[in-house]
C-alpha cells in the first residue's frame, strides 16, 4: 500500500484525474492506431515524395494550429476549473464564452493568412513549392479546430474528458476515410496534369492535398459532435448557473486578459515544440540541397521520416499527452487548496505512470523496429528501421517533457516551459547543424537533434519543479524498475519473434504474437517489482476489478 496522503473517501469524491486521463489516453491511442493504419495505404498512394509534401505542409499547419488553437484546451480548462473549484459556475461559463469569441477571431485570421500565403511559404520558406496545394487545403481546418479546442477545454475544465475523447475518435475515423479517397482521386488528377505540363511531382503534390482534405473534414465532424454534446448539456448547465450565488461577476475585459495571460505562455512553449520540427525540415532541405542532393532525393528521405517514423512514434506518445491534459485542471484545484502533500502525490503518480508506459514502448520499438516497418509499410530497407531504433528513446523523453510542462502549468508557473523550450531549441539547433554538416548524419540528424531537444527540456523542467514545490524523484521506483522490466521484456520479445519468424515466417503472425507476449511479460514484471501500488491500480478505470484479478493471479500481495 502506498503512503498516499488522502483517504479513499476523498479520492472517490472527485479526485479522478487518472481515470479521466485514461479515458482520453484510450481515445488518443485509438486515434493514433487509426492514424498508423490509414497512413499505410496513404503512404503507398503518395510515395515517399508525396509523403514529403504532405509532411512538410502538415508541419506548417501544426505550427499555425498551435498559434490559433493548441494552447486553448489547456488555457480554457485551467480558467474553468479554477472557477468551478470555488463554486463560481457563472464566471466559469463566462470564461468559456469569452474564449469562444477569441477562438473564432484568431482562428479565422490565421486560416486566412495561411490560405493566402501558402504559395510564398511553400516556395521561399519550405523550398518545396508544390507543398502549396496541401497547405491551402489545410487552411480552413485552422478555424474549425480553434472553435473545437475551446469546447474541449470547457468540458475538460468541468472534469470530464469523455466529450473530448469521443470527438477525437470520430474526427480520426472521418479523417482516415476522406484522406485515402481524396489522395487517390487527386493523385490521378495531378498525374495527368503533370504529364501535360512536364512536371513529374505534380501527381504526388495533388495526392498530398487530397490526403490533407481528410484533416479538415475530420475536424468538422468532431466540432459538430461537440456542439451536439453542448446542446444536450444545456439543461444541466442552466441549472448550475441558477444555483450559483456568486455576487462578483467577472468582466469580459478581465476574462480576455486572463485568457491571454494563461494562453500566451502555453503558446510559446508549444510554438517552440512545433517550430522545432519546421525549422529542422527547412534546414534539412537547404543543407541537403547545398550538399548536392536533388529535391526528389531529400523529399523522399523526409517522407520516410514524416510518413513512417513519425506516425509510429506518436502512438505511445498519446498516453503522456492525455495524462498532461487531465493533470492541469486537477493540479490547479489542488494548488488552490494549498495541499502540498497532495500536490507531490499527484506529480509523483503522473510521472510514474508516464515512465511505466513509455519505457516499454521505447524498448519494444528497438526490439521490433524492422518487423514493424515490414508489417505496416512492407518496407524491409534499413533506413526506416534504423530511424525507429535510434528515435525510440524520444518516446520517453518527449513524454516526460510533455508531462512536466503540464505540471508547471498546473503549479501556476505558466512561462517556465516556454523559457526552458527556448533554451532547448537553441542547443538543439546547434546540435542539428553539426550533425548535418560535420558528421554528415543525413536524415538521422532529424532524430538525433530531437533527442537533444527533449533531453534539455526534461532536465530544465524537472529542476524547476523541484525548486518551486520541493518534489524529489525516486529514481529506483521511477526509472530503474520500469527499465529492468522493459529490458527483460525486450529480450523475450526479440527471441519470440526470431523463433516464430524461422518456424512459420510471414509479416503478420510473428510480429503480432511477439507484441502480445511483450505486453503480458511486462505487466507481470511491473506488478511483481512493486512499481504500481494498490492506490495506483485503484486510480485506473475499473481499478477495483483489476486489483482483484491481480490478487487472484498472485501478481500483487494480498
Amino acid at each position: 500500500m502506498s503512503d498516499t496522503p488522502v483517504n479513499r473517501k476523498r479520492k472517490s469524491r472527485g479526485d479522478d484525474y487518472i481515470v479521466q486521463g485514461s479515458i482520453l489516453a484510450a481515445a488518443v491511442v485509438i486515434t493514433k492506431v487509426i492514424g498508423v493504419v490509414y497512413r499505410i495505404p496513404l503512404t503507398n498512394l503518395l510515395g515517399d515524395e508525396g509523403n514529403g509534401f504532405y509532411g512538410y505542409a502538415y508541419q506548417v499547419y501544426a505550427f499555425a494550429l498551435m498559434i490559433s488553437s493548441l494552447s486553448l484546451p489547456t488555457a480554457v480548462s485551467k480558467l474553468v476549473s479554477a472557477r468551478v473549484a470555488v463554486g463560481q459556475r457563472r464566471n466559469a461559463f463566462r470564461a468559456f464564452l469569452c474564449s469562444l469569441v477569441f477562438a473564432v477571431a484568431v482562428g479565422f485570421f490565421i486560416a486566412l493568412v495561411i490560405f493566402l500565403g501558402a504559395g510564398a511559404i511553400s516556395e521561399h520558406m519550405m523550398k518545396a513549392p508544390l507543398s502549396m496545394y496541401a497547405l491551402r487545403v489545410l487552411a480552413p481546418g485552422l478555424f474549425i479546430v480553434a472553435v473545437m479546442a475551446v469546447l474541449r477545454g470547457y468540458f475538460q475544465g468541468l472534469g470530464t474528458m469523455m466529450p473530448t475523447a469521443v470527438s477525437q475518435v470520430i474526427e480520426q475515423i472521418f479523417n482516415a476515410i476522406v484522406s485515402i479517397v481524396g489522395a487517390g482521386v487527386l493523385f490521378d488528377i495531378g498525374a495527368r496534369a503533370g504529364k501535360e505540363r512536364g512536371e513529374e511531382l505534380l501527381g504526388p503534390a495533388y495526392g498530398a492535398a487530397g490526403g490533407t482534405l481528410g484533416t479538415v473534414v475530420g475536424a468538422l465532424t468532431g466540432l459538430l459532435f461537440l456542439l451536439f454534446v453542448l446542446w444536450l448539456s444545456k439543461g444541466s448547465i442552466q441549472r448550475q448557473l441558477k444555483r450559483d450565488r456568486t455576487r462578483r461577476r467577472e468582466s469580459w475585459s478581465f476574462l480576455v486578459r486572463a485568457l491571454v495571460m494563461t494562453a500566451v505562455p502555453v503558446i510559446f512553449s508549444t510554438a517552440i515544440y512545433n517550430i522545432n520540427q519546421i525549422i529542422d525540415l527547412t534546414v534539412f532541405n537547404h543543407i541537403m540541397d547545398a550538399q548536392g542532393y536533388a529535391e526528389q532525393e531529400y523529399m523522399a528521405l523526409q517522407g520516410i521520416y514524416t510518413g513512417k517514423y513519425d506516425p509510429l512514434i506518436n502512438v505511445p506518445m498519446a498516453i503522456p499527452y492525455a495524462l498532461s491534459s487531465s493533470i492541469v485542471p486537477s493540479l490547479t484545484a489542488v494548488v488552490m487548496a494549498k495541499d502540498r502533500k497532495r500536490t507531490h502525490y499527484q506529480i509523483d503518480q503522473t510521472l510514474r505512470l508516464t515512465t511505466i508506459l513509455t519505457i516499454p514502448s521505447c524498448v519494444g520499438f528497438i526490439a521490433l523496429a524492422s518487423p514493424l516497418m515490414v508489417l505496416l509499410y512492407n518496407d524491409g530497407s534499413a533506413t526506416p528501421a534504423n530511424l525507429l531504433m535510434l528515435g525510440a528513446v524520444v518516446i520517453v523523453l518527449y513524454g516526460w517533457s510533455s508531462i512536466t510542462n503540464s505540471i508547471l502549468h498546473g503549479l501556476n508557473y505558466m512561462s517556465s516551459p516556454a523559457k526552458n523550450a527556448a533554451v532547448a531549441l537553441a542547443v538543439h539547433l546547434i546540435a542539428f547543424v553539426l550533425m548535418l554538416t560535420v558528421f554528415r548524419m543525413n536524415v538521422y540528424a532529424l532524430v538525433g537533434s530531437n533527442i537533444v531537444f527533449a533531453l534539455v527540456m526534461c532536465f530544465l523542467n524537472q529542476r524547476k519543479i523541484h525548486r518551486v514545490c520541493g518534489y524529489r524523484l525516486d529514481f529506483v521506483r521511477m526509472f530503474a524498475k520500469p527499465f529492468l522490466a522493459a529490458a527483460v521484456m525486450g529480450v523475450v520479445t526479440y527471441l519470440v519473434h526470431l523463433g516464430l519468424d524461422r518456424l512459420i515466417g510471414g509479416r503478420v503472425i510473428p510480429t503480432v504474437i511477439a507484441i502480445c507476449v511483450a505486453v503480458a511479460v511486462y505487466v507481470v514484471l511491473i506488478l511483481r517489482l512493486g512499481t504500481l501500488s494498490e492506490d495506483d491500480i485503484l486510480a485506473l478505470p475499473m481499478g477495483a476489478r483489476l486489483l482483484r484479478w491481480f490478487r487472484k493471479l498472485r501478481l500483487v500481495s494480498v
